[in-house]
């Protein structure tokens, strides 16, 4: 609450009396004018914006519950009024946003799951292309997982097909700082590990010919066998890149929209070293 301090009208030149008529009731308005000025502008006014902020977090993340959550983004189940009501809701938490340079901030390292993917990103148009031509018996992707470390990103996708198959696909970029909030991402790696089976899942009729895939694959040359048990790993050298812009980011949620404007939006999983605040930054500053 705010306390009104002493304000001596004497000191103010409305206070004067002029052609014999007092004015300090004017003086006594000035100061209680004051008075709110700087209550609006103090501890109470900064207090009211971070619990507008901690309520807009909260109504984004029931928002992604109500609309079914991931799987039902990336089956394509999540209806328009869904969207246009996360999309709201994401737009009244990035206005809010409490770190003016996100891009250098200590709390962009740790590792991310995906709560929600913009129409135009890269991991979007693989969840269309795969998950909703393929029925989820048949292929199913259970979710995304981003981790920022020493100025490098790895994307990992864990995919289920058959109910029983299990593999992950891993791109690796590259993150340059060009700006407060902007930074650029260049894809550099892309690994598909190699598929486990889980044999309790698996229907009966398909393990005669597990089991013989496996002996097949053992009878293989070592050349062959052991770079397709380590996964494929297929390079990139930055022929794929794009700009994207960090429009929120504190220790739990991070919003980043690309050059088009399409929101991703990130929960944090687990943190790293340099995510406590009073670390130095990793990903090198920008020259302007």
């Amino acid at each position: 609450m705010a306390v009104a301090t002493t304000c001596p009208c004497t000191t103010l030149p409305w206070c004067r009396r002029r052609s014999g008529v007092s004015t300090r009731r004017s003086g006594t308005m000035v100061c209680r004018a004051a008075v709110q000025e700087t209550y609006r502008g103090g501890p109470a006014s900064t207090y009211a914006r971070e619990m507008e902020r901690l309520s807009a977090k909260e109504s984004l993340l029931l928002a992604f519950k109500d609309a079914g959550g991931f799987q039902s983004l990336v089956s394509g189940k999540m209806t328009e009024m869904q969207k246009i009501d996360v999309n709201e809701r994401i737009v009244g938490l990035e206005r809010l946003n409490p770190t003016p340079r996100p891009t250098t901030s200590p709390f962009l390292e740790g590792r991310w799951n995906f709560e929600w993917i913009g129409d135009t990103s890269p991991e979007s148009f693989i969840m269309r292309f795969i998950f909703e031509r393929a029925p989820s018996t048949i292929a199913n992707l259970l979710g995304i997982d981003l981790t920022i470390r020493e100025g490098y990103s790895k994307i990992k996708a864990d995919l289920m097909f058959l109910n029983s198959i299990e593999s992950k696909v891993t791109l690796t970029t590259k993150l340059t700082v060009e700006g407060p909030m902007r930074m650029r991402e260049e894809y550099s790696e892309a690994l598909l590990e190699t598929p486990s089976l889980s044999s309790e899942s698996l229907p009966d009729q398909l393990k005669p010919a597990l089991g013989q895939a496996a002996g097949a694959l053992q009878q293989l040359p070592a050349q062959i066998r052991d770079p397709f048990s380590n996964g494929l790993r297929l390079p990139l050298n930055g022929s794929y890149q794009r700009l994207f812009m960090i429009s929120y980011l504190d220790e739990e949620i991070l919003i980043v929209r690309d050059a088009v404007g399409a929101p991703d939006v990130l929960t944090r999983i687990e943190s790293t070293p340099a995510s406590s605040p009073s670390s130095e930054p990793i990903i090198p500053e920008y020259e302007s």
